[in-house]
């Protein structure tokens, strides 16, 4: 998606590409980081903060069950009661029937100052401190999100967990994700022996906003199973759970670990 400051429209939007995915055969759907509401950087707490009763979410509860899909809901600015000046950056899981299954709080914030990217996550965001793998019906699901990537422990402990699939919705930067998007992703889902789905935003959202795109389906040898086209639009592929399973099976790194 190129989600904007407009969550009207970002939700109408999204409700369409989740409505195509269902139309395809899509089981499990992921949408990107920030799907509702991308603001243009400025730091301070967001301006739609809601807590998990809250519009956004009950948007995406009510998608998941019109659609009879498993929905991974991007992101949401999660309200913070006690803190006025911050939220939480949370990724949430929505059972095909509407229950809420899980939700994420993100860990790593991504504060950084490159050449043509300058972020300053912390100004507005507070960081999750706990890992989340989630018991769905396409699996075993852990949660992460966007900058999570660069830390390939989080994933460890997920892995550990027991997670079968890695979501990573993500508003990668133009800069690193030209060099290090396809890359990281590839790597998690080899080391993990997992399936990773990252959807991603793509395109100008404002004067200083601009995200690199490409979504990605990988498998757990590290093959890319689809990629989305630069653009808003989708990815699609069928995700062979023996094939996981024979992967696991004869070369069995996950249990070879001694650290």
């Amino acid at each position: 998606m190129t989600s904007t400051e407009d969550v009207e429209q970002n939700l109408g939007r999204a409700g369409g590409w989740i409505a195509r995915a269902a139309e395809l055969g899509a089981e499990l759907v992921a949408l990107p980081e920030n799907f509702a509401y991308m603001r243009e950087e400025g730091g301070g707490r967001s301006p739609v903060a809601e807590g998990p009763e809250g519009p956004i979410v009950g948007f995406l509860r009510d998608q998941a069950k019109r659609h009879g899909v498993l929905l991974a809901g991007g992101t949401f600015p999660e309200e913070i009661p006690d803190d006025p000046e911050r939220v939480y950056n949370t990724a949430v899981l929505c059972a095909p029937d509407g229950e809420l299954l899980a939700s994420y709080r993100k860990i790593h914030l991504f504060d950084v100052a490159l050449p043509g990217a300058t972020l300053t996550e912390s100004k507005g965001v507070a960081p999750g401190d706990t890992p989340v793998v989630a018991d769905t019906p396409a699996g075993r699901i852990g949660l992460s999100v966007c900058y999570d990537l660069r830390f390939p422990e989080l994933y460890r402990e997920l892995s550990r967990q027991g997670a079968e699939i890695l979501l990573v919705p993500s508003a990668f930067t133009v800069p690193t994700g030209s060099d290090h998007w396809e890359v990281l992703l590839r790597a998690r889902a080899i080391e993990n022996q997992a399936f990773v789905i990252a959807a991603g935003q793509h395109g100008v959202h404002s004067r200083k906003r601009r995200s690199y795109g490409r979504s990605l389906i990988v498998d757990p040898w590290g093959v890319v199973l689809a990629t989305a086209a630069d653009g808003e639009g989708l990815a699609l592929a069928n995700l062979d759970f023996e094939a996981l399973r024979q992967v696991r099976e004869r070369l069995p790194a996950l249990e070879h670990r001694r650290l």
